[in-house]
């Protein structure tokens, strides 16, 4: 029994409330999608939200932090999910413990609380510990001999990289030291910096990083003016040593994940599938937080990671026997153990638990087509051969068909898997995923551009209510280099004082426009805006100069391209419609999961698990048309997030506002709730009045991942032309088919029935002869159990499978087993009633006969398993000993 205090949740709080006594202002967990690193994939390290503070492109009210830090490695160069459930300590989810100092203590203060927190708060005895110090670092050692009473043997010294951390070739970087547990004698391992140093008997518990350099190039490294530290323990592993394990996995919050794994898909822990549940129970933690950020399975970027990490999970199950979604199931596990640290949790457990489901529910049809396409390469081929690497990962990867799976598969008909063909393939995907990886596509300035853009002040919006402003220029960058002048021809970014261009931002794109100065003119091609220092927002927009010369100091004028300034409005207005017409007609659960708002159309993205009826968008737009024909008023007021969120606003989860919101409000309220009929957070460009939109109409409806479905609208002038288009195509149908317009419809479902008469009849004509319909099948009664078979003599592999379900169904025959021989071999399919499965498993049956017919086994569900072999001549014994195993079962 693990003592309460050295839980898992009460480690975490000690250490954040030692720190807290210590002035450290407690900061929550940032995000695991990093918000102001839009290189990164995944937050992976406890400073990364810290960042800006640390280059000092960004000072706020505090200069000592604690954390703890939810990290992510799934990925990209730090990528853990192999070695998951196989080591002690890999994870794809952590917990990174970690207290900061901005310029305020520096190694002294920092290595007295490190050795303070963890000889008497966690009360690790001392002559169990040793550090590490980089080999120059002579303050280091002096700290640790005066505050630890350690000697030499005690603080190792470590030339490497491995003790000095840089945050990239240039930027503050400084030496390291690394707090060591040491197991003793009966652990194998040496030392930090010996020959058996990645033993289990010395164990890094806490990375110290005194940041103390700049690093200006290759040859040049400098002091920095105000020294910080930076240091990182994670959560498991500390949490292992306290409770007495080498193991992360034996820790009480992974342990019952892991005693969940097992209860959920009844299953006894062993040696033969502990590996399964860990996987389990890790990749539960990393679904779970990803999806509470709103981060969904896709086929790209951070959803492709997901799904990885969630079909790898439901690989596991289904190899512990889990027929039916499991994992979901656990989510309330989870809750239990972390929902108190991270109440998001909490707030998002429905959609957690349906997202998991969903992708549940497709995996197991992915893993059937896997198999059919496994089944499908090695059909009308010799009666062994060698499974192309190329294919097995393609099932690995598409399919979700882990490796073994392939070879247990293969193994019954002969065949073989070549491994470095598929270990060729893995790498080259994970080349091309790092590659693929390009960050969020903004662009990049250095750190010395920054560094001014830090020095401006915000930039002055005022194109709310402006078509028209005078302003002067701030800054010019051309070519990632700041400029004084720029000529013709020349495209560079510029800062104004104040501008009234809208910056891309909220899903809408941003407005078009012109510069006119003295004898000079430019096109305003795009603006975006980054956050940098205490929320300040600087606007840059990318102009292409037509005629003379522009320096950092002219005035210019600054005029919006009013008709794409209209549009936009227009479709931005019509997806806060949009929003509430869903949420009216579908419920509450609906939430915005992404949009876009260009001058042609609108595109919204949103919480929904299935597709909309035909009935309910006609619904949805004629809400919407009724608000746009009532010509409410859309106002804007600017106030707190939690008076706004009280009068009803929507704000969007994972989100950060600032002290003050914007709030647009459309129509009136319907309740004392609500001040309006539609409130949002939005810092978006909207029309005035709703009759401006003149018209809405969905174009399309479709589903983008699971659990999210996409609607595509169309307003104002994009909504006439789409009109008049689909006017024009009528036209031009009826006269191909040689009828006026309003007999169209009729003539097309004429054409539609007799095209489906011919194709029955081309069916019927082309029908395999050689199915069980053409081949008497044998039942037999054992015991109550209706036992049907058939043998076949040439009927294809492929069609075993879909005839045997066909028996099941429609003959209500309790067991099936068809087998057929086919070029010298045997192939055997059984099928098992799903309730009668739970009894007699199609698994083991296949495993009874395999021997006799060749074969090496076989694989599959307790409801539909094949196998085959090289002795086709005794499939009738094979149907006797069958028997003999369901009246022995029965």
């Amino acid at each position: 029994m693990i003592n309460q205090k050295n839980s898992v949740n009460e480690i975490r709080k000690t250490f954040i409330n030692y720190f807290k006594k210590n002035n450290h202002q407690v900061i929550s967990s940032s995000n695991l999608v990093p918000e102001n690193d839009p290189t990164l994939l995944f937050t992976n390290a406890g400073m990364v939200q810290f960042k800006n503070i640390f280059t000092g492109l960004e000072h706020r009210e505090y200069d000592k932090a604690v954390s703890s830090q939810k990290c992510l490695r799934a990925g990209g160069k730090h990528n853990d999910l192999e070695n998951v459930g196989r080591t002690a300590r890999h994870h794809t989810f952590f917990e990174m413990l970690g207290n900061f100092s901005f310029g305020d203590y520096f190694k002294e203060k920092a290595i007295y609380q490190a050795w303070e927190l963890l000889t008497k708060e966690y009360a690790i005895p001392k002559e169990r510990l040793l550090v590490t110090i980089y080999h120059n670092d002579k303050e280091a050692d002096l700290l640790w001999k005066k505050i630890s009473g350690f000697k030499d043997d005690k603080i190792i010294k470590i030339k490497t990289s491995d003790n000095f951390w840089s945050m990239g070739d240039t930027g503050p970087c400084g030496p390291c030291s690394e707090v060591f547990y040491d197991h003793g004698d009966t652990v194998e391992g040496g030392p930090p910096g010996s020959k058996n140093e990645d033993g289990d008997r010395f164990i890094e518990i806490w990375n110290l990083v005194f940041m103390q350099y700049e690093q200006i190039s290759n040859n040049e490294r400098i002091s920095l003016p105000k020294p910080s530290i930076d240091t990182g323990m994670g959560l498991e592993r500390i949490s292992a040593l306290l409770q007495n394990t080498h193991n992360n996995y034996e820790t009480d919050m992974m342990k019952n994940l892991v005693n969940a794994s097992a209860f959920l898909t009844s299953t006894d822990q062993n040696t033969d599938n502990i590996i399964s549940h860990r996987v389990v129970a890790d990749h539960l933690r990393s679904m779970s937080f990803l999806i509470a950020e709103g981060v969904l399975p896709s086929n790209e970027g951070r959803g492709y990671v997901l799904r990885r990490i969630m079909r790898r999970a439901m690989r596991h199950t289904h190899m512990l026997g889990a027929l039916d979604p499991t994992i979901y199931k656990l989510v309330e596990y989870l809750i239990k153990e972390m929902g108190e640290a991270f109440p998001e949790l909490i707030t998002q457990k429905l959609i957690i638990e349906k997202t998991i489901r969903d992708e549940e529910i497709k995996f197991k049809d992915t893993l059937d087509r896997g198999m059919s396409l496994l089944l499908n390469e090695i059909d009308d081929k010799v009666s062994s051969g060698v499974l192309s690497g190329e294919k097995a990962f393609e099932l690995y990867d598409t399919y979700g068909f882990p490796i073994d799976l392939t070879e247990d598969v293969l193994r019954s008909y002969g065949w073989t898997v070549d491994h470095s063909g598929f270990e060729s393939s893995m790498n080259n995907q994970k080349n091309k995923a790092r590659q693929a990886w390009s960050g969020s596509g903004d662009k990049q300035y250095d750190q010395e551009i920054l560094k001014v853009l830090l020095k401006l002040p915000s930039s002055d919006f005022q194109g709310y209510d402006n078509n028209f402003l005078e302003t002067h220029i701030n800054l010019i960058i051309k070519n990632n280099e700041i400029v004084k002048n720029i000529s013709f021809g020349d495209k560079v970014d510029v800062v104004f004082n104040k501008t009234i261009f809208y910056a891309e931002s909220g899903g809408q794109i941003a407005d078009r426009g012109s510069l006119e100065g003295v004898k000079f003119k430019a096109n305003v091609l795009n603006t975006k805006k980054i956050n940098i220092g205490n929320n300040k927002n600087i606007f840059i927009s990318t102009i292409e100069v037509l005629l003379g010369n522009l320096q950092i100091g002219d005035i210019v004028k600054q005029f919006i391209e009013l008709d794409h300034r209209k549009q936009l409005c227009s479709h931005h207005s019509a997806t806060h419609l949009l929003h509430e017409a869903l949420r009216q007609k579908l419920g509450d659960h609906v939430a915005q999961k992404g949009s876009l708002v260009t001058q042609e159309k609108l595109r919204f993205d949103f919480s929904h698990s299935n597709p909309i009826s035909a009935q309910e968008i006609k619904d949805i737009e004629d809400e919407v048309n009724f608000r746009i024909f009532c010509n409410d008023d859309v106002t804007t007021k600017i106030m707190t997030p939690t008076d706004a969120i009280e009068r009803g606003a929507i704000a969007l989860f994972g989100e950060k506002y600032g002290e003050t919101v914007r709030v647009v409000s459309i129509g009136k309220g319907l309740n004392a709730n609500r001040d309006a009929w539609s409130v949002e957070l939005c810092g978006g460009t909207h029309v005035k009045r709703t009759s401006e939109i003149l018209s809405f109409k969905i174009i399309s409806e479709t589903g983008v991942s699971s659990g999210v479905r996409r609607i595509e609208a169309v307003t104002n002038v994009s909504a006439v032309k789409f009109y008049n288009d689909k006017i024009d195509k009528v036209k031009n149908i009826s006269n191909l088919l040689k009828t006026n317009s309003n007999q169209v419809e009729k003539k097309v479902e004429q054409l539609i029935e007799e095209n489906h008469r011919i194709n029955k009849e081309l069916k019927r004509l082309k029908k395999n002869p050689a199915t069980t319909e053409k081949n008497n099948s044998i039942k037999e009664t054992i015991k109550g159990i209706i036992f049907e078979y058939v043998i076949f003599d040439d009927l294809a592999i492929k069609e075993l499978k879909s005839n045997a379900e066909k028996l099941i169904k429609n003959n209500k025959s309790d067991i099936v087993c068809l087998i057929s021989k086919i070029d010298n071999k045997a192939s055997l399919v059984i099928a098992v009633e799903k309730k009668l499965a739970e009894k007699i498993s199609a698994v083991e049956m296949v495993k009874e006969v395999s021997t006799i017919l060749g074969g090496k086994g076989g694989g599959g569900r307790a409801d539909m398993a094949q196998s085959g072999g090289s002795s086709p001549e005794n499939s009738p014994l094979a149907i006797e000993i069958l028997k003999k195993y369901i009246y022995n079962k029965s």
